[in-house]
Parts: structure tokens; sequence; C-alpha cells
């Protein structure tokens, strides 16, 4: 599993355990100050995780290449290393699965991205963060360590989509 998608993941399981530690303090369900103290300390914690995660982030993104013009920099999908039922897969099938990848996280956009208003009148079609969706051999292909990332024309963006999980990555 790539750093895009450990990171993904984390802050998922982060907020969705701030936010059940936030909604126990102020339904009342905290019967006494340990109890309320207890909580305020682990939503402290948590917090403090995800900006370390953020500054890892960073400091990652910081050594990959920078679009131009109308580009977007997209880090193609990789699948878990295990399925569902427990297998394993080889580290061969899941570097042909990012490869064959449709799907992406946007990284980085160049500054003249979606900038055309006659082009596209509602406005972009996606910003960095999205999880996008584009044509099986879109872009071209850079290699990086842990995978390879996709360099792609603002027009080759097909559709966007919330969780990348919910499509069926096959290969």
């Amino acid at each position: 599993m790539n750093l895009e998608n450990v990171i993904y993941k984390l802050r998922r399981a982060l907020d969705n355990r701030i936010n059940s530690l936030s909604i126990s303090i102020t339904s009342g369900g905290v019967d006494n100050m340990e109890t309320y103290k207890y909580i305020i300390g682990q939503i402290n914690a948590l917090e403090a995780t995800k900006q370390e995660l953020q500054k890892e982030v960073t400091n990652e993104k910081a050594k990959l290449p920078k679009p131009t013009g109308w580009r977007l920099l997209v880090l193609p999908f990789r699948m878990d290393e295990k399925t569902k039922g427990g297998v394993l897969l080889g580290q061969d099938t899941i570097d042909k699965q990012q490869v064959a990848s449709q799907c992406g996280n946007v990284i980085a956009m160049g500054d003249a991205c979606y900038t055309d208003k006659e082009r596209y009148p509602s406005g972009p079609w996606c910003k960095v963060g999205d999880w996008v969706i584009f044509a099986r051999y879109a872009g071209s292909r850079i290699e990086i360590e842990g995978g390879e990332v996709r360099l792609l024309n603002e027009d080759e963006v097909l559709a966007t989509v919330q969780d990348p999980t919910d499509i069926l990555h096959k290969f």
C-alpha cells in the first residue's frame, strides 16, 4: 500500500474517531470528569497524529514533479496487499494493477488548469485531493520511488469519485 492510500485511510479513521468522541461529549455520554479528560486527551492525540501525517505528505510531495500549464499530477490508486478473503497479493500483481488503474488522487495542478472560462463555464472539474477517473492509458507515466505518477491534461479527467475503493479495479 502506498503512502497516499495509507494517509487517506488514516485520515478517515481519525476523523471518524474524533467525531465519535466529540459526540460522546456533546450528547452527555460522559458521566464523570476523568472520562471527559480521557476523551479530550484522545482527541488531542489524534489531532497531533493528523498533523504529523500532513507533514509527512508535504515532505513526500516536495519530491514530486510540478505540473506546468494545464496539466494535473495524479497518483494512481494502489490496491491493498491483502484481499477481503485474506489472500496476500504478489508485488507484481499490485504493480500491474497500479499501471492499469483508471482512478487516482490529484496531488498537484498546473497554474493554467481549468482557467479557460469558455471551455469550463461551470468551473474546474476537480481540485487537489479529489479522486478522479481517467482513461486507462491516459497521460504520461513517470516512475517514482514506490510506484508511478501520471501527468494528465485537464480534459482527460472523466469523473470524480468520493472513495476509490468503490470502483472495481481490474487489470
